[in-house]
């Protein structure tokens, strides 16, 4: 396939823009072409050059794209168009596997259809049902939700049926089956008509994903953008080999030879995402973390607060691994090496977005090399290992376990505080060292 596309009047044009002077190229009406000139979106990505056209057609479309490939513009923009066309209430639903990754697709529906005054609501567990109820009862036109709480809907909100349904999205199905919502999205398939539009799109083609598609599709066009497992070429991707016991010690040294830049660490559970940020927060550095035992607006919160560069340190286990449009991550650091090889490559994905540089870092203990080497196999390549003094290291090992120190005292506190009030607290109330240090010599001096 060639990268030129006619617009309309025999022109050719070498780079399709999703502007006006290319609405042809793509099919996209004017009005979004707007929106999405207004979004900073001037050349389409490859997977919205394969799927807008034959969405557009009609067609049922299965997107094989790896995140950060502008998938979300590949749905909403088809759909978005459709509803304008025939404008009806409850017109699409759009399911993911995890709460923030509907509410940033909900974030570009409102985005691209703020012109056309599309409506969206957002149905997510850990926020209260009775708001949802009266946010379904309004009929908004795109429903974005994870598939637990809308069958929860289905089931008990009065008067809320999907039978007038046009659109149903599936987004990262892979990764929805994965987490086991097999019965809940059959529910919602019984539930809604036959004659309606599917997209899926997923990062991988695993048997689940061709058995739904069997089961949800009709006759679908198949737009593949990367067929197997890569990573961004702009990625420098290296590897440091450490003693397990030594590790706090590496990653501070790291965040203090990069510094200047935006983290992202990823931990393997939400008791370590939290140890390490009270670790790092102990030692002056800006650190949020963002785990599933958190609330939902605790959540967002942190994750504002990283967007928004008041933080340089993300924290977070494989819950926000995927989808999660982040834009400035300069570093990604896999702390605990990922169990599954291909979480690497979606932790990885969170820097080197849409064509600029990044780096990614991933710590191999003793007891990681197996691990590390079927990562190397699956994508396909060795990695350098990172630079490093290791007498520097050395050197940061008494401040580290002083703060290693502190922090176990603050999680033990935490964990008495959740149990009294049962109240799942962020860190950052974590009060400083200095108050620490304190407290602590009076104890010992009470001992």
């Amino acid at each position: 396939k060639s990268d030129e596309i006619t617009d309309g009047s025999g022109h050719h044009c070498e780079q399709p823009a999703l502007s006006e002077s290319c609405t042809g190229g793509l099919g996209v009406t004017d009005v979004l072409c707007e929106a999405c000139d207004q979004l900073g979106w001037k050349v389409p990505t490859k997977i919205q050059i394969e799927a807008i056209p034959v969405a557009l057609q009609g067609r049922d479309v299965i997107g094989l794209a790896e995140t950060g490939s502008g998938k979300t513009g590949a749905f909403a923009l088809p759909i978005l168009q459709a509803l304008l066309e025939t404008p009806q209430r409850l017109f699409a639903l759009v399911l993911t596997p995890t709460r923030e990754l509907a509410f940033q697709i909900s974030e570009q529906f409102e985005a691209l259809g703020s012109s056309i005054g599309v409506q969206s609501t957002v149905i997510v567990g850990g926020i209260d049902t009775m708001s949802q109820s009266l946010a379904l009862a309004k009929k908004p036109h795109v429903i974005i939700a994870t598939p637990g709480r809308l069958v929860d809907h289905l089931e008990n909100t009065k008067g809320f049926n999907l039978r007038a349904l046009k659109f149903l999205v599936m987004d990262e199905a892979d990764r929805i089956l994965n987490m086991d919502f097999e019965t809940e999205v059959d529910k919602i398939l019984k539930v809604i008509p036959r004659d309606r539009k599917t997209f899926l799109f997923s990062a991988t083609m695993t048997k689940k994903v061709q058995k739904l598609q069997r089961a949800a599709l009709k006759n679908p066009v198949k737009c593949a953008v990367s067929s197997k497992y890569q990573t961004v070429e702009k990625l420098q991707q290296y590897y440091i080999f450490i003693p397990s016991k030594f590790k706090d010690s590496y990653l501070v040294y790291i965040l203090n030879e990069l510094a200047g830049n935006s983290f992202m660490i990823f931990c393997s559970t939400c008791n370590n995402t939290q140890r390490t940020a009270l670790l790092l927060r102990n030692l002056g550095f800006t650190a949020i973390p963002l785990h599933g035992q958190m609330s939902q607006n605790k959540r967002l919160g942190s994750l504002n607060k990283f967007k928004a560069k008041a933080r340089s340190i993300l924290l977070a286990t494989d819950v926000a691994s995927r989808g999660l449009d982040i834009p400035h991550v300069d570093v990604v650091i896999n702390f605990d090496i990922p169990t599954h090889s291909k979480d690497y490559i979606h932790r990885v994905g969170r820097t080197a977005r849409a064509g600029r540089s990044g780096k990614s870092i991933t710590f191999v203990t003793q007891y990681d090399v197996e691990l590390f080497q079927r990562i190397e196999h699956l994508i396909g390549k060795k990695l350098p290992a990172f630079p490093m003094q290791e007498e520097e290291v050395m050197m940061l090992t008494e401040r580290v376990a002083e703060a290693q120190r502190f922090a176990r005292m603050e999680l033990r506190e935490q964990g008495e505080k959740k149990r009294s009030r049962n109240d799942d607290d962020d860190t950052e109330e974590a009060i400083g060292v200095r108050n620490k240090v304190a407290g602590g010599k009076k104890k010992k001096r009470k001992a």
